[in-house]
């Protein structure tokens, strides 16, 4: 069953299903291009979905310069409702080559950011910082910090690693989970790997913060992961338990893209802002707008009410209709600035 977010896309993303890369750049070795929200970079076993890579290769195709030597290689990811600019190889030799030079080839890769703000009684993060708590993954393969204490179902851990080894002798890639996984006396962990965000605060908001973000490391969902451990979820991750979903899209941006080209030594930079509205929501305050995974759990608080109303006689009900958030179709009929005064 589809999860609450993605009806949402459905009913309030004009381009749900249809999203267009733009090819910024293409020569023998390499393509630059401009992902959208809501597209996969690469397909993932049993999905049909559009992916960056295939839009590519179809564009390639019309232009005339795809072949057998001249097509999408993949050397790294972005989130699939993370925008940005992203680059592919264009031949086997150049993927080796780029994804062994990475770390030296690519000298600025900046995001864009906007957060919910910590809760008032969490201290503030400071101007700019670096976030370096290691990652796990849990069995839907999401990226979190781990508590002290935390440790994965026993038994669907343990079917997992039986699923990874099967997997290993078969020549089929393990998902992030199963590698992130092992036996130690006797019982499942989580086995942490290193991660380190570079942050610097570009505007604080009343309800929102934007952020301007490095990587020295590329892990799966690292910059979600590191914020959220923080008490500030990317507005718009139900995955992170965000409240607020301003913009109908995870606020995550791949902004500028830097690197010393891996032939011909030359320096290349390609930069796509992030939505102007963004910034103004955060400025002006207007992005306190509930998610509509949010929106559900107040209207099953108000269902719960209503129960307990029944059995009680009390007021319990009116009282909580009075603080519940607006439902899904009300909300399908307010405009932004209706729905940026909901929380003033």
């Amino acid at each position: 069953m589809p999860r609450t977010g993605t009806n949402y896309k459905k009913e309030h993303k004009a381009d749900f299903g249809k999203e267009r890369i733009e090819l910024l750049y293409e020569d023998e070795a390499l393509a630059v291009i401009f992902k959208p929200s809501g597209m996969l970079t690469v397909p993932y076993p049993g999905s049909h979905a559009k992916t960056a890579e295939a839009a590519l290769e179809q564009i390639l195709r019309k232009k005339g310069t795809y072949s057998n030597n001249h097509k999408p290689f993949t050397v790294h990811r972005l989130d699939r409702d993370t925008s940005g600019v992203m680059m592919f190889a264009m031949t086997a030799a150049a993927q080796k080559k780029i994804m062994d030079s990475w770390q030296k080839m690519v000298t600025e890769r900046l995001y864009h950011a906007v957060a919910e703000n910590p809760d008032p009684k969490t201290k503030p993060l400071p101007e700019s910082g670096l976030i370096d708590d290691e990652l796990a993954y849990n069995a839907h393969n999401i990226g979190f910090v781990p508590k002290s204490g935390d440790s994965p179902d026993q038994e669907n851990a343990r079917n997992a690693l039986r699923q990874a080894e099967r997997k290993h002798h078969g020549g089929t890639e393990k998902s992030v989970y199963e590698k992130n996984l092992t036996i130690k006396n006797g019982k499942a962990e989580f086995k942490t790997i290193t991660a380190r965000t570079h942050y610097k605060i570009l505007e604080r908001g009343k309800f929102h913060t934007l952020f301007e973000l490095s990587l020295d490391t590329g892990r799966k969902n690292q910059i979600r992961a590191h914020l959220a451990s923080k008490g500030c979820p990317l507005a718009g991750d139900e995955n992170y338990r965000a409240k607020t979903d301003p913009f109908a899209r995870l606020a995550l941006h791949a902004r500028t893209l830097e690197f010393v080209h891996p032939y011909t030594g030359e320096k290349m930079k390609f930069e796509i802002p992030e939505p102007e509205e963004w910034l103004s929501a955060v400025k002006n305050g207007t992005g306190n707008i509930p998610a509509a995974w949010a929106v559900e759990r107040g209207e099953s608080f108000e269902r719960k009410a209503r129960s307990k109303e029944r059995k009680q006689g009390s007021d319990i009900y009116e009282e909580a209709k009075k603080h519940a958030k607006p439902t899904r179709r009300q909300m399908a009929g307010m405009d932004f600035i209706q729905k940026g005064k909901l929380h003033r």
